[in-house]
């Protein structure tokens, strides 16, 4: 009778201890499936946007998704340069551009002798444009994204859609695979292109929220969104640290939009305001319905990138008012796709992560008046000294095939009949470069490929430097200098202003909480990839934030 009692305890022990286990994980499958995945990149936001502006957010936009989703605070881009084409490239890829190719917007290209474009493919032609802006793809991108490997996880079930005023804020994010990615063509026509890279004509849901005329009720004059005295966390409105529109005698509200757009490319002119991010968030909507995407069994990709903060932050530099109206109505637009997708899709069945491409610079006059170090590179009189030096050294300025991106390339075909080698070249024209002014840093080819660099700026360098692309030498300018007009903010460096973004999940699948640990763009697309159990992209070099989705 004791044994009996014994086994028949033991026996409702164990499955007392099985039934606590299946009751303490929430999820047996060792993988997430949300309906959806949106990615959004917000072009040129820094970190500090978050902060700076925090009391003007409303509660369903960035503070929904910092308060109910996981904050990463201190959150670098690990390389340099830090421009458009190769931000949206890492965060998706989770590669660094050493690895996936896009070392630029445009870069000179050795193999053909001519400057290419990081989108630009031939190969294809325009949709919905009789204009040559559809002519892309994303061939240059040497590695898979995350959407990619989502594609063949699901047997090219689970869609992709990129969207972006900019094409190439649109092609690199959705990848190879991708079933569309659209691009505003602004000129005259106003509407959304493709490429035939991804389809011979427009779905019938473009071209019906084309004919809407939807980019012609933006053409209206931009005031700020609320009582300008409130904005105190951005610098007066009329300063001459801020670049004007073409036809505007002051940088001061109110843009009126459709005069100006006479003067500034017509519909083009909807980039440079926050009216452009608000287009892309109606036709982000639309492609949501029109593609259903979320509305099967396999997980689908919706990557939305947010150019207007980008072209705004150009014109007008980092502390305007104009940076700071646009992101107080860039937040009511997330809040606007959050709630389409709550309605839509369901609360807690999509999962989102938002991040920047890069963050950009304060105005270096701007610092200057402040007495922050900063300046202006001389390029003009540096070209001067720099042929006057090759032709001293090596008798032949013919040497030099291109300076582009804070690189230097060389014709080795030159060197070889000269009689040097191309270390030796690339060596004497770093120690020249070194003694120009506000040149703070000077690298080789030869140096990137061979060395292991052991600080941390250094390193941000040599992810950057791709071996087959990038040129024989790489220069770094000062702190808060910059090659760029006296007025806007500009961006590519290695430093914090440039690198530091921020980097938001939300929703299923991701845990609420906040990190000051370093977490790397590289590091998303490794997440992303994690929490729905998918292969890694085949170049990601960054690791899953285990916080994120543990």
């Amino acid at each position: 009778m004791k044994q009996i009692f014994f086994y028949l305890t033991v026996a409702l022990t164990c499955t007392s201890i099985a039934a606590q286990k299946a009751n303490s994980t929430p999820n047996a499958e060792p993988y997430t499936t949300p309906k959806l995945v949106v990615g959004i990149v917000v072009d040129q936001m820094r970190y500090d946007y978050l902060t700076r502006f925090w009391d003007g957010y409303t509660e369903g936009g960035f503070k929904r998704m910092v308060l109910d989703g996981f904050n990463c605070k201190n959150n670098h881009y690990n390389y340099a340069p830090t421009y458009t084409g190769p931000g949206h490239a890492s965060i998706h890829t989770g590669a660094s551009p050493s690895v996936h190719g896009i070392i630029g917007n445009n870069w000179y290209d050795k193999e053909i002798d001519k400057s290419v474009y990081c989108a630009g493919d031939n190969s294809y032609a325009s949709v919905g444009t009789e204009a040559s802006a559809g002519k892309m793809s994303p061939h240059r991108m040497k590695v898979t994204t995350v959407a990619d490997q989502n594609r063949l996880h699901t047997q090219m079930r689970g869609k992709t859609i990129g969207i972006s005023i900019k094409d190439r804020g649109a092609i690199l994010p959705a990848g190879h695979t991708a079933n569309a990615a659209y691009w505003f063509q602004g000129k005259e026509e106003g509407n959304w292109i493709s490429s035939t890279f991804y389809m011979e004509k427009l779905p019938k849901w473009v071209v019906k929220f084309n004919n809407s005329k939807k980019a012609e009720s933006y053409m209206r004059p931009w005031n700020t969104l609320r009582d300008i005295k409130t904005y105190v966390e951005s610098g007066p409105d009329d300063n001459p640290y801020e670049g004007v529109h073409r036809g505007e005698k002051s940088p001061v509200f109110p843009h009126r939009l459709k005069k100006l757009s006479k003067f500034n490319g017509g519909y083009d002119i909807l980039k440079g305001t926050p009216f452009g991010n608000s287009l892309t968030t109606d036709f982000a909507l639309a492609a949501i319905e029109g593609e259903q995407l979320g509305k099967d069994n396999h997980t689908d990709f919706l990557n939305v990138s947010y150019s207007s903060t980008d072209y705004v932050g150009h014109k007008f530099g980092v502390n305007s008012k104009e940076v700071q109206d646009t992101y107080l109505r860039l937040d009511q637009d997330i809040a606007r796709l959050l709630t389409y997708l709550d309605k839509h899709l369901g609360q807690g069945e999509y999962t989102v992560f938002l991040t920047a491409d890069h963050g950009a610079v304060h105005v270096p006059s701007f610092l200057q008046s402040v007495k922050v170090p900063s300046g202006y590179l001389d390029s003009s009189g540096n070209k001067d000294k720099f042929t006057a030096f090759l032709k001293s050294e090596f008798g032949n300025e013919a040497i030099l095939k291109n300076v582009s991106n804070n690189q230097v390339f060389l014709d080795h075909g030159i060197i070889d009949s000269l009689g040097l080698t191309v270390r030796a070249v690339q060596e004497k024209i770093a120690a020249e470069v070194l003694t120009y002014d506000h040149i703070n840093r000077v690298y080789t080819a030869y140096d990137l490929s061979r060395g292991t660099m052991t600080d941390k700026l250094s390193r941000k360098i040599q992810n950057g430097f791709n071996q087959r692309r990038s040129g024989d030498v790489m220069y770094v300018l000062d702190p808060a200098v910059i090659s760029y007009s006296k007025t806007g903010s500009t961006h590519g460096s290695d430093l914090n202003y440039d690198t530091h973004v921020p980097l938001l999940f939300y929703g299923k699948g991701i845990n609420k909480g906040e990190t000051t640990e370093l977490t790397e763009i590289t590091d998303v697309a490794p997440t992303i990839s994690a929490l729905l159990g998918i292969a890694f992209p085949n170049g990601a070099i960054g690791q899953p934030i285990s916080k994120v989705i543990d």
